[in-house]
């Protein structure tokens, strides 16, 4: 039957030669990966359906010519090309027969953004990626999504956030630091308006919250610490486990026994680091924050997996790319340890040799999550009050564009789509 469409569409195409497709190649020859995907965003924002031409010249888009959407790519400098319907059914015959398939993308999805609302004194990669390919989004914190605004969106990402309530386990060395202190005082302020007697119970109420949108068909995206921290907090529910330093009471006796791995989503069978002087939440994260990368920043790389187009459409969506292997990049939560994680998740990406998995999909409930390790894709260790990275120096960045993957992966039609 798809064969018979494929020739169909094929002869279709070749019969009116003179309908004209507009082509975004995005292998090594485009200008600009990154501004790509926001003119793919603005198509679908002005009713232009995109077919995602998965593994073909590094996962193309396709569309109706419009003279609009042209302007658009001279503009913001995206390198594409004007095709005619033979040339189209050409390259529908060659998706045809190689590891390759189409995903129609039919409506931009509504993004949001978890951040407190002057942000960190550091910087979010997403939010970056966002600002620099021209893709819309919200921001929310605590009090929007416990009162139940991520009802309104279809993908939210969440920021480098501290979900345990430790603020991070930056007590050590940055407790009398300004920015810190006044973290803490944000976070406590929120939780007492909201009317929780501790932070950790009003992180845990938003992790809760989220994880009630990811089941009822919601898309999560995290990097770094809102990672595993994410996935502690749901295991503690039911325990305590953040010390005096943060909370004024003692952790829980016997927390470890007292986790539940059945709430989470990615990671079993981790142990918590329970010392408040170190800056580490538990052993998921690999290598631990405190240990560097023995293979220095010219020998980090981690390699994408290549999944079958026609028959694992989700995972070849959020790792398509114009290379396989990608530089590597430190963060709170640098990798996740392999033995950890459930065997019910896909792993996407990780470094050979090694028990680092850098990149991880899975399904809950009736929506998707993916995971991934690190805090920028291109700075390979961020220091807080770094200066922020400029895009403009890295617009085909392959570490970028996964994250952009995810932003577009809730436009594919579900119907099509084989979870």
């Amino acid at each position: 039957m798809r064969r018979a469409i494929f020739i169909a569409a094929l002869l279709f195409f070749v019969s009116i030669g003179h309908g004209q497709k507009i082509l975004i190649n995005m292998d090594l020859k485009q200008s600009d990966h990154l501004k790509a995907y926001g003119v793919a965003y603005a198509a679908l924002e002005s009713g232009v359906s995109v077919e995602w031409l998965l593994n073909y010249r590094g996962g193309s888009f396709l569309m109706d010519y419009s003279a609009a959407i042209e302007r658009l790519l001279r503009i913001r400098g995206v390198a594409f090309s004007v095709i005619n319907g033979a040339e189209a059914g050409a390259i529908y015959a060659v998706i045809e027969q190689e590891n390759m398939d189409v995903v129609l993308l039919e409506k931009a999805p509504a993004v949001a953004i978890y951040a407190p609302p002057n942000k960190q004194a550091w910087d979010d990669a997403v939010m970056l990626a966002l600002d620099y390919a021209e893709i819309p989004y919200t921001l929310l914190w605590d009090e929007e999504v416990i009162q139940g605004d991520l009802q309104k969106f279809d993908w939210l990402h969440l920021h480098h956030e501290d979900f345990t309530g430790q603020y991070g386990k930056f007590y050590a060395n940055y407790r009398n630091a300004d920015w810190y202190k006044d973290e803490m005082a944000k976070n406590r302020a929120m939780a007492k308006k909201l009317g929780f007697a501790k932070v950790s119970k009003m992180k845990l109420a938003v992790v809760l919250a989220i994880r009630e949108f990811v089941a009822g068909g919601g898309f999560l995206f995290a990097m770094c610490s809102a990672t595993d921290s994410f996935d502690i907090a749901l295991a503690a529910a039911r325990v305590d486990i953040v010390d005096v330093p943060f909370d004024g009471d003692p952790v829980e006796p016997n927390v470890q026994d007292k986790l539940d791995f059945s709430m989470t989503f990615a990671f079993e069978n981790f142990r918590l680091e329970a010392n408040p002087l170190i800056y580490e939440y538990s052993d998921i994260d690999i290598p631990p924050s405190y240990a560097p990368v023995s293979r220095g920043a010219e020998g980090d790389y981690f390699t994408l997996f290549e999944f079958s187009a026609k028959y694992d459409p989700v995972p070849t969506m959020l790792t398509q790319n114009h290379v396989a292997a990608i530089k590597g990049f430190m963060g709170q939560t640098t990798g996740f340890k392999k033995n950890l994680i459930k065997s019910t998740v896909t792993i996407m990406g990780e470094a050979e040799g090694t028990e680092q998995v850098k990149y991880l999909r899975g399904n809950f409930g009736r929506g998707t999550f993916s995971f991934y390790a690190g805090h920028d894709p291109e700075d390979y260790q961020h220091f807080v009050n770094d200066p922020h990275t400029q895009l403009v120096l890295h617009k085909n960045s392959p570490g970028y564009r996964l994250i952009l993957n995810n932003i577009l992966f809730p436009a594919a039609r579900k119907k099509e789509l084989k979870t």
